[in-house]
């Protein structure tokens, strides 16, 4: 069994927690490393703004879902709840992806995992997200949503919504691979709304003070849209569809499992629904399960004694099972919870759903 604690290991080093010579060096290394990566963003991003690398339009709006730092930011159930307002509205979304992981003539874990969030919604995987949106629309689709597309600024786009996450808003302060920021912070000047992911455990202050440092990385001038969020569990699901309350979980000691951009977050939503969590294990973002990695994760959590093993809706999709050695497998289903007013956010999006808003 190859699970590699890739997520946790890397946000350790990167964030300064893990300590030691050794840990110091590598920093240092992945700093020189983040150089010339900062240099190609900026150029690509310079070259982007003054019109001198070509943005495709496609037939439809486009309203991009993204984010500034790798991985973790929650989202996909932001993605999720800007289909079901779009629907609600009376559109015909599809989401656009680039399919990350998947195999040709495979499913990704985007469009399964949304598949069970936004059922009936068309998903399109594409590595030319252009192409993507094009054939979304001759499918019959009225808007794209451009998921994880804030940094593909091929295919242009009236909405560019950034998920920021609360508990890291800036990628531990540093380009990867040092850090795990995408770009330089100044890019949020491209966002025309900012949603602040994950923010449900922090104060008015402190949610302030990160408004206020978006704000000073848009060269002072405030998102014109600005939503805090929380990420709020809202039931259990197996593989084969049955969906139960989050009591049916509590109290109940388990093992949780899981291959995405922030365990640590995932952990602390295990918390939050009342577990006895026995045993926690992480595999490396995007992990593709394999028979033997579902055997070893079987007898790791039959010698903990559990009674469930608990994963996230993301990993669910591609494990495919109800038990693992006997012992029920279920995930935690997420929502997208607004802890002030929606209506703002959801006004700029059908606003550029009805318009066009092709820049």
């Amino acid at each position: 069994m190859s699970i590699l604690p890739d997520a946790e290991t890397f946000r350790r080093l990167t964030d300064g927690s893990m300590r030691g010579p050794g840990a110091a060096t590598l920093r240092v290394a992945l700093a020189l490393l983040a150089v010339p990566y900062g240099l190609a963003t900026a150029t690509r991003n310079t070259l982007y703004d003054r019109g001198l690398l070509r943005q495709h339009t496609a037939p439809i709006p486009v309203i991009s879902v993204g984010n500034l730092t790798l991985g973790g930011t929650g989202k996909t159930p932001l993605v999720a709840w800007v289909a079901r307002l779009l629907v609600a509205s009376g559109h015909r979304p599809a989401v656009v992806s680039r399919g990350y992981a998947a195999q040709p003539g495979e499913v990704s874990d985007e469009a399964a995992e949304l598949a069970i969030l936004v059922p009936g919604v068309t998903h399109m995987a594409d590595r030319d997200r252009v192409h993507g949106a094009t054939t979304a629309a001759a499918r019959g689709a009225d808007v794209a949503i451009l998921d994880d597309g804030f940094q593909h600024r091929r295919l242009r786009r009236g909405l560019d919504l950034v998920a920021v996450d609360a508990s890291d808003p800036f990628g531990c302060g540093h380009l990867f691979p040092r850090g795990l920021l995408r770009e330089s912070p100044a890019g949020l000047a491209r966002a025309h709304a900012v949603v602040l992911t994950r923010a449900g455990s922090l104060t008015a202050d402190q949610r302030g003070a990160i408004r206020d440092a978006v704000t000073r990385a848009r060269r002072g001038r405030p998102p014109a849209c600005w939503l805090e969020t929380t990420h709020r569990p809202v039931a259990t699901r197996t593989a084969g569809g049955q969906v139960e309350p989050l009591e049916a979980i509590a109290g109940r000691r388990a093992a949780a499992v899981c291959g995405i951009g922030n365990p640590a977050a995932f952990r602390d939503t295990l918390k939050s629904c009342g577990l006895d969590l026995a045993g926690f294990r992480a595999f490396a973002d995007h992990h593709a399960y394999s028979p033997t990695d579902c055997d070893a994760i079987a007898a790791w959590a039959q010698a903990l004694g559990v009674e469930r093993i608990v994963t996230t809706l993301k990993d669910l999709v591609k494990i495919r099972r109800d038990e693992l050695g006997g012992i029920p497998l279920v995930a935690v289903e997420v929502a997208i919870e607004p802890l002030g007013d929606p209506q703002p956010l959801a006004d700029a999006i059908t606003a550029a759903a009805r318009s066009g808003g092709r820049e």
